[in-house]
Order: structure tokens, then sequence, then C-alpha cells
């Protein structure tokens, strides 16, 4: 069988099916693990600490537990992770097209080195595959606009202010940090959630696994996506978004259009601040209540559930920005991802282009997915979580070999070979 993909997903993907005996080839169009490498920006770490954030395999090695470790050091955890479990990795393969046979079992997988068959495949690429930039603001508008994915420092842009559009976890480090750097930055919020970076001497991935938040099952479809704004940054904190006004970020709505050189924003900045601000304070009660049922002798925080004012910027909301006026000369659009599964031409996807599966495993049968958020539940994107999702489609594929197998002398699913028919 083929698994494509060897971010964290394949890793985790190879390591269950070896423990299962399962042949299989793992293809990788770059390197292990490499969009930690290439598609952040240069100061990012892991936004849980390296305890929580890891297979429970190994621990890191050059990584205290309740730190965080640093995109390099994740890639090279999951190069080390794969070496440990002799995973079969075949780097600088790049999987073209996957086709169902006619008239017989399995898949034709098309690749840069060649073809070959597999009865199952593994789509284990992830959900960060094509940068997603709404299109509002036209090409030539100010002299640089890149999404997060290509950010990688303050040098990077040219003089002058920078909008930054997302509230999510990136957006916020981006622009913190493009604020520190010296430039003067714009903030488009949006809605968004907002927990504790730390509560009670607890990180907030504890209280996330105790509360039962983690295994939180699959939301109705059209609300799979929760805009998370935390981070690890300079030893982790608690993303405050009055805090950021206070240090001279200038916070805006969400971008709504743009003509003759102003963009406009919605008028809902002060309502986005305060949903987080409602989830914020909602984490806090729930943990506050489960101290109190377990008679856990937990240090107070009472401090913690008071806000401050609202800052201007969110009472007198500026709804228009003209762009050169301000001196904007950037805009980094930290505004998520879509999936691309061009190459898997299979009846997988639902009306809308989605996966169509139940818990990674796909409409289309001998097709699966991992890695995707809401996969079987909210961790299921995260590093811990997709281990635990990779165990469960292992065990699927499995029994589905066992039932193949039954009556005939071979072990159908073998590894496949370049070029075997």
């Amino acid at each position: 069988m083929v698994v494509v993909g060897a971010g964290q997903a394949g890793v985790a993907m190879s390591e269950h099916l070896g423990a299962h005996g399962v042949p299989h080839i793992v293809l990788e169009r770059h390197r292990v693990a490499e969009r930690w490498r290439s598609e952040r920006w240069d100061s990012l770490v892991a936004n849980g600490p390296a305890w929580h954030d890891r297979f429970p395999g190994m621990e890191f090695s050059d990584v205290a537990p309740d730190a965080f470790a640093s995109k390099e050091q994740v890639a090279d955890y999951f190069v080390t992770y794969a070496e440990k479990i002799g995973a079969p990795i075949r780097c600088g393969v790049e999987v073209t097209s996957v086709r169902r046979h006619t008239g017989r079992p399995g898949f034709r997988v098309e690749t840069s080195e060649g073809s070959l068959d597999a009865r199952f495949v593994v789509a284990a690429t992830g959900p960060f595959q094509r940068p997603a930039i709404p299109p509002i603001v036209p090409d030539g508008a100010v002299p640089v606009q890149l999404h997060s994915s290509g950010y990688r420092n303050p040098e990077q842009l040219p003089e002058g202010a920078v909008l930054v559009v997302g509230a999510g976890s990136s957006g916020v480090q981006i622009a913190d940090e493009l604020r520190r750097s010296g430039r003067r930055v714009f903030l488009s919020v949006g809605p968004h959630d907002r927990p504790p970076r730390e509560y009670r001497g607890r990180d907030f991935c504890w209280w996330l696994g105790v509360l039962g938040i983690w295994d939180a099952e699959t939301p109705p479809r059209g609300a799979e996506h929760v805009t998370i704004a935390v981070s690890g940054a300079r030893g982790g904190h608690t993303v405050d978004f009055r805090a950021l006004a206070a240090t001279g970020i200038e916070l805006v709505g969400m971008a709504a259009s743009y003509d003759d050189g102003v963009l406009r924003f919605a008028p809902d900045l002060a309502a986005n601040i305060a949903l987080g601000d409602g989830k914020y304070l909602a984490f806090l009660r729930a943990a506050d209540e489960y101290v109190e049922r377990n008679g856990l002798d937990f240090p107070e925080e009472p401090e913690a559930h008071v806000l401050g004012p609202d800052p201007e910027c969110a009472t007198r909301p500026r709804l228009e920005l003209d762009l050169a006026e301000a001196g904007v000369t950037s805009i980094v659009w930290a505004t998520g991802f879509a999936t691309d599964y061009g190459w898997l031409q299979v009846d997988a996807f639902d009306e809308n282009g989605r996966p169509n599966h139940r818990r990674g495993v796909s409409s289309e049968p001998g097709v699966y997915f991992l890695g995707l958020p809401w996969l079987s539940r909210r961790g299921s994107s995260f590093i811990w979580g997709v281990w635990h999702d990779a165990r469960y489609v292992a065990d699927h594929i499995t029994t589905q070999r066992g039932y193949l197998a039954y009556g005939t002398t071979d072990r159908p699913g073998g590894a496949p070979a370049f070029g075997k028919n």
C-alpha cells in the first residue's frame, strides 16, 4: 500500500502500519516534515509545550518538557522518529495521480519516478496544502502581498507599515513580531477562540485534556474550523487583544472590500473581541469547576477573570484605511489554507470537493484520509491527535486485509514496487 506525504500524519501512519506488519511505502515530494522547515516564518515555535506536542513513543531530546520547540526542532523530531521506526520513506517522489483500476481491485499510482499499483492509499498530506487568500485586494495595490506561509521575517518586507489579516495564532504572532521590529502594524481581527496559555499552574493543553475538549466530537458540517489565538513565542503567553492594542498595534475588523486604494472593514471588531472574551471566561469557569469538583489544591487566579476596558480602536473602530496614506507597503494574509486533492482522482469527495469520510475511512473503498481537522475529534490535526487517528486507520486497513486474504494463499496489499503491474 501507499501513504502519500511524510509529515506528521505520514510518519504516524507508517508506525502503525509497521506495527501491524502491513507492507507499505511512504512517498514524499520534498523532505520529511518539509512544511515545518520551508513554509513557516523563521521564529515560529510550536503552540503546545514539548511534553504534549509529540508522539507517545519519543520525547524531544533537545527541548525541556514545558518549553516550546522551534520549527526546526519539530522537523528534526519527525526525521529522527521516522528513522527510529524504520519508516520506508521515499523522498523526492511526487504523486501526480491515483486512479482506481478497472475490472480489478486496487489503484494505479502515477509518480514522478514511475508508476506502481497499490491495494490501499492513504492521503496523509494534511490540511495545509494551498494558501487561501481572499480575493479582496488586487495585485499591485501595495508593493507586497503574501500569505503567512511565505512570510519569514520583518527584514523580508519593504519599509513601511504592514496590515496583517487574520487573528489566529499565526496572524497574532506575526503582527507582534513586526511591531517589535519597529513597524506600524494594523491587525484585522475576525471571530476567534483565545484560551489562556496557562491557568492555575497548568498549560491550556492540559486543561483541554482533562476537560474533554480535545475529544469533542466532529462538529456539524460548516463549523469545522476553529481559529485559535494562542502563542508559544517567548516562552508562551495568553493572547490578549487589549494588550496588543496597548503596544501600538491598531486593531480593525474583518477585511470586507477594496476600492480605489481604500480598504474597508466590517464594523465587527468589538463583537469579535467580545466573542473571544466570552470563550476565554467560559474556559476559566470550566477549569475552576473542575478544580472544585476534584478537590485539587491549585493556586487561585482571580485576576485572570478581570478584563480591562476595550481599546479605543474597538470602541471607535476604523472602518476604512487608505493604504497609501497610512504608508502600508505590505499585506500578510494569515487566512488559512485549502486542501488540494487534484491528484486523487477517485470517488472520495462530496459535492463541494471536500473529503467524504468517517474517521478517515473514505467513501471510496481502499482510500483513507489522515491529518485533517476534526477527522475524528478536535485534536485530530495536532501532533498527538494525528498519531491516535493513524492507529484507527491502520486497524481498519488491517481488518480489510484480513477479509481479502481469506481463502487465499497470498497476502493482498503487499508493498508495491515501481513499474510493477
